[in-house]
């Protein structure tokens, strides 16, 4: 039988994709060695070459220069997200750092030059840790202008307008509150203008080629996320695509409009030219994680994931229609065996909402046993992709099924949905997993007596929360980064996060809310918790402290309880070095295999 090893993808890519100005090469984050590395390659394939690989520091966002000679790139330290913004010429060498404040975020607009290339646009909260400020690098005369967030939690900038005069910044306190700043660059001493004003999702994405206008993503008329377009002449707000799923993201480059909708967790393509109607290029079915669109609007270099094939770097040429893959990172167990595709499951919760998921079973009738696994965020969704670097298709080859629920809170079914589980974790959220369980347990196909509960972040509070208040239903869990104590999680934050967590769990210093986190924590009810557990946590994690899990371990261990615990000195929230990230998934199956099913 298959091994992990043969499952696990011969390297995985950080979200993003950037296409050099002439659109002859890709810049993308990768790790087909120990780290995430900046590599280059071109977009009409060949070798793909590695700019930048540090020992202990991976690589995150990238741009180009608008000359195409050199790239800036982000890198944090062992996973804490303190990341700084460092610059390397394309022919490679020593990259430079460009920033300065250790211990402190700086974050890379989407498109960080002004089209002279003189101005580096980006923010950071190196004046004060729990703001972060919108700042213009001047390279040339090695000086910044700075400018401090007025209203909202931090600013975000997105890039400058084609003609140079813009600044295009997201003021954001939490996932939904998020308004549109224009900055005028050639006023030395404006500030920025907020253009967007209700109470409705404003998330800007991107210019207008003719600098008259740019896109945003809103929920202004309606529950899902549209695409529109704000005209700086009149300022008003025009639809520019919609539909009952919400739109991920959209380009415009001269006549060409593309954008991708998340239709029932797989993203569909869409390519409108002019006013004729709109197309939708064939592409494998699954999640578009980043795109990127050439000047002249015929090709697109796209970050595209299947449930059978993993992450990977492919360009589209928008005429044609062809797609080519820039990047091989299939396992070598999919050139053995067929990949498991999930199938759709919509399960009715008690209040009569629809709660949706994905359904993994292995080959054979069975009854098998299960592994809930729940995903993170929980502003996320569990989606068609190669998930967890493997671990889903191996226990899936070794018999056990998977189950993924998307519950109250999950992006993807409306804003109404997603918002329901803000300061409501541990409650509407339980009992989804409650109404979730019960219909697994009834499938034929599916062993009742043999299930275990997962899930990483969110989801590792999630399985926390499921083994301590419904124990009966578990004979085991695995929680990774799990919160287990939401008072301490909300006093601990990032200082960047506290109107986010304050929105999303409430204020730990205000007396009925810190009583509410108690009552919804699963350390409340640790005495109840007595299925065999893993914890896995990252000792730099920034999100979810290291405190979360130790407090959690003590309790069980002091009664007994079987917990095995594994600290990664060297991680953060996730997995940054490809070794820690096989060794755990390694853990994680052999302790579901020999709970689930005894040799």
């Amino acid at each position: 039988m298959l091994d992990l090893l043969s499952f696990v993808p011969k390297a995985r890519l950080q979200p993003g994709v950037a296409l050099s100005p002439d659109a002859t090469m890709v810049a993308y984050s990768y790790n087909p060695a120990r780290q995430f590395g900046l590599w280059i390659a071109p977009v009409t394939g060949g070798q793909p070459r590695c700019l930048v690989e540090f020992p202990d520091r991976a690589v995150r966002q990238a741009a180009w220069s608008p000359d195409g000679k050199s790239l800036v790139f982000t890198a944090d330290r062992n996973g804490d997200e303190q990341y700084q913004i460092y610059r390397i010429p394309v022919t490679g060498g020593q990259p430079e750092r460009l920033t300065t404040a250790d211990d402190r975020q700086h974050t890379l607009a989407a498109k960080p030059y002004d089209p002279t290339g003189r101005y580096l646009i980006y923010a950071a909260n190196d004046r004060d840790q729990a703001v972060q400020d919108l700042i213009i690098r001047d390279l040339q005369g090695d000086t910044e202008r700075r400018h401090i967030p007025v209203g909202k939690g931090f600013y975000k900038p997105v890039g400058t307008s084609p003609d140079g005069r813009w600044v295009l910044i997201e003021g954001f306190s939490a996932n939904i509150d998020s308004d549109c700043y224009l900055l005028d660059l050639h006023a030395p001493g404006a500030e920025p203008v907020l253009v967007t004003d209700s109470s409705a999702y404003f998330d800007p994405v991107c210019w207008a080629p003719d600098s008259t206008g740019f896109y945003l993503l809103t929920t202004v008329w309606g529950e899902y996320v549209a695409g529109a377009r704000y005209s700086l002449q009149d300022g008003t707000l025009r639809p520019a695509v919609s539909a009952d799923w919400d739109v991920e993201t959209l380009r415009e480059v001269g006549e060409t409009l593309l954008w991708t909708l998340n239709e029932n967790g797989r993203s569909v393509l869409h390519l409108r030219r002019g006013q004729a109607e709109p197309t939708s290029p064939a592409l494998p079915s699954g999640v578009i994680r980043a795109l990127d669109l050439s000047r002249d609007g015929t090709v697109a270099t796209i970050q595209i994931e299947t449930a059978a094939r993993p992450a990977e770097i492919a360009v589209l040429e928008l005429e044609s229609g062809a797609l080519t893959y820039l990047t091989d990172t299939r396992p070598a167990a999919l050139s053995k065996i067929e990949a498991i595709e999930p199938q759709p499951v919509t399960v009715s919760a008690r209040d009569g909402r629809s709660v949706h998921g994905l359904l993994y079973r292995p080959h054979g009738a069975g009854p098998f046993p299960a592994v809930m696994w729940i995903h993170g965020g929980p502003e996320n969704q569990e989606r068609f992709t190669y998930e967890r670097s493997g671990l889903y298709q191996h226990l899936l080859n070794q018999g056990i099924a998977i189950y993924c629920p998307n519950m109250a809170g999950s992006t993807g079914y409306g804003m109404t949905f997603r918002t329901q589980l803000y300061r409501d974790w541990g409650g509407i959220d339980l009992r989804d997993f409650e109404d979730a369980t019960a219909h697994l347990r009834s499938l034929p196909s599916i062993d009742p007596d043999r299930l275990a509960v997962a899930g990483a972040s969110y989801g590792g509070f999630a399985a926390l929360s499921c083994l301590t208040r419904l124990p009966h239903l578990w004979s085991a869990g695995v929680s990774f980064c799990g919160p287990s104590n939401l008072v301490t999680l909300a006093t601990a934050c990032p200082p960047t996060w506290r109107t986010f967590v304050n929105t999303v769990l409430g204020d730990p210093h205000d007396q009925a809310d810190a009583e509410r986190l108690r009552r919804c924590s699963p350390i409340t009810y640790v005495d109840q918790l007595t299925a065999p557990l893993l914890v896995i946590q990252g000792a730099h994690d920034p999100r979810v402290p290291k405190q979360e899990s130790d407090q959690i371990v003590a309790k069980l261990r002091s009664r007994g309880v079987d917990v095995r615990y594994s600290v990664y000195d060297d991680e953060g929230h996730g997995f940054t070095k490809r070794d820690n990230e096989i060794t755990a998934n390694a853990d994680i199956a052999d302790f579901l295999i020999t709970h689930l099913k005894p040799r």
